[in-house]
């Protein structure tokens, strides 16, 4: 014959309740059930176990501590998604203080970089991109290698004189570092007529030669019967003239930098540069407008590689030139 058990929850007065029949015990300690053995002492039963434990209070879900977004610095390829739409998506621009994000079905939108954002599930505060630091080139424009702490050297004696300030901007564009950290200095030369009268004012000579690249030097041109009669002189141990086979030095820029496959040909009865101005569409009514324009050349260089060899080569020729060893 089994025993009757009468249950009594904690707490609770000592009034008969429902009876039900089991075995076993359990500890009142540890806020379980507690039954007691009609006619005989208090009981607990073990496998007897409270769902809601010792205290339904305990756990406050209002109270519960929120988890702090946290700053993340946006990258390409970085997957998002939008709390406020639901859209998720990997980062694929990120372009002044916004960003694109396109989803797995190639759908994009665009969104503040900013709060608002889960990455992977977490809650992040979007900030712009990091900026990597500056790489020192291993190259200067020229090709050379680049010497990184080096001050320039003081000017030696030699020179380089440049027939024509576009020509003298180019070649100080791509050059410069090298003549800065081989002390030479490059001057402008207003025109090849000037010439005569600048050897003889400079006077080469031993430690102090003379470098001077023309314009359009070609056999049998006035350029080339000027620079004769230098190489001839009195000085023509210690100058050098050189000079590119270009119309002007818009052409030594190779002609894919400005979008044509060659430079045009320009008719005699049109001037060169209004005439190039011209074939590219660019404006032309005045001496503006063709600086402009030069400056919009010129932009499009970025090293040697954009120039003409022929125009390398005389430079590269009047910088050993002047740079000789005991010079």
């Amino acid at each position: 014959m089994g025993f009757g058990y009468v249950l009594r929850l904690p707490g609770t007065s000592g009034a008969k309740q429902p009876q039900r029949r089991s075995h076993g015990g359990h500890d009142r300690a540890t806020g379980g059930v507690a039954l007691r053995r009609a006619g005989g002492p208090v009981r607990s039963i073990a496998a007897v176990t409270d769902r809601y434990g010792t205290d339904v209070l305990a756990d406050n879900p209002h109270q519960r501590r929120k988890v702090r977004a946290v700053e993340t610095a946006v990258e390409m390829g970085m997957v998002l998604e939008d709390v406020t739409s639901g859209f998720v998506g990997a980062v694929v621009r990120v372009e002044y203080g916004r960003m694109d994000l396109e989803d797995r079905h190639g759908r994009r939108r665009g969104f503040p970089v900013g709060p608002g954002y889960l990455l992977d599930g977490k809650p992040v505060i979007l900030t712009p991109p990091r900026k990597a630091a500056p790489v020192a080139p291993t190259r200067t424009a020229s090709g050379s290698v680049a010497v990184q702490g080096v001050r320039a050297r003081t000017a030696i004696g030699g020179r380089i004189y440049v027939e024509g300030r576009h020509d003298a901007e180019l070649v100080e564009q791509v050059w410069g570092d090298d003549l800065r950290i081989e002390g030479v200095v490059v001057e402008y030369l207003g025109g090849v007529d000037d010439l005569p009268a600048l050897v003889a004012e400079f006077a080469p000579g031993p430690g102090r030669r003379l470098g001077v690249l023309v314009d359009h030097l070609v056999t049998g041109s006035k350029e080339s019967r000027i620079a004769d009669a230098v190489r001839s002189g009195p000085h023509g141990e210690d100058a050098l003239v050189v000079g590119h086979p270009f119309v002007d030095i818009w052409q030594a820029v190779k002609p894919a930098r400005v979008g044509l496959t060659a430079w045009p040909t320009i008719p005699r009865s049109i001037e060169w540069k209004h005439g190039i101005c011209q074939a590219l569409g660019w404006p032309h009514a005045d001496q503006a407008d063709i600086a402009r324009a030069w400056q919009r050349i010129r932009s499009r260089v970025r090293d040697w590689n954009d120039l003409e060899s022929a125009l390398i080569g005389r430079v590269e020729e009047l910088i050993d030139f002047v740079t000789a060893p005991g010079q």
